[in-house]
């Protein structure tokens, strides 16, 4: 079978992996690669087909389980606001369903009660549940269980 063969169907793979997302066709993908370049070594068919066959099962017995693993996982660096979800601030003005003031990360930042029904005081720490758009969302510490 002529490498050119195999790099087509590569390529035809790695489209349908582009328009799938499965992490399967991918990697078959790259073992008709490895087999096309088998083919233009100019070793026969049964070599190329064995080599299609162990790099597909190394890619996915070995690549697969672990490419999933890191996609699962989330990113480690919280960027912008998020990285201020969670974090405890200190109210400077009264907090309410619609209003108030916190102190966040050495900030002024404008603040809503997470819970609607709480009106938090001046000086009590609260933690940031949320951030919509510049207003943090908050809930009180003392009243977490």
């Amino acid at each position: 079978m002529p490498w050119f063969v195999w790099l087509l169907a590569a390529a035809a793979l790695g489209v349908a992996e582009f328009l799938t997302l499965t992490l399967v066709l991918g990697l078959l993908a790259g073992a008709a690669l490895v087999a096309a370049v088998v083919a233009g070594v100019g070793i026969g068919l049964s070599g190329q087909l064995l080599a299609l066959a162990a790099a597909a099962a190394a890619g996915l017995l070995l690549v697969r389980p672990v490419a999933l693993r890191h996609m699962a996982q989330p990113p480690l660096v919280h960027e912008g606001s998020d990285a201020l979800i969670g974090k405890q601030a200190e109210v400077t003005q009264e907090v309410t369903a619609t209003r108030g003031l916190i102190r966040l990360s050495g900030e002024e930042w404008s603040a809503r009660a997470f819970d609607e029904s709480l009106v938090i005081p001046v000086g009590a720490l609260v933690d940031v549940m949320e951030i919509e758009g510049a207003t943090a969302l908050v809930y009180p510490r003392e009243l977490l269980p």
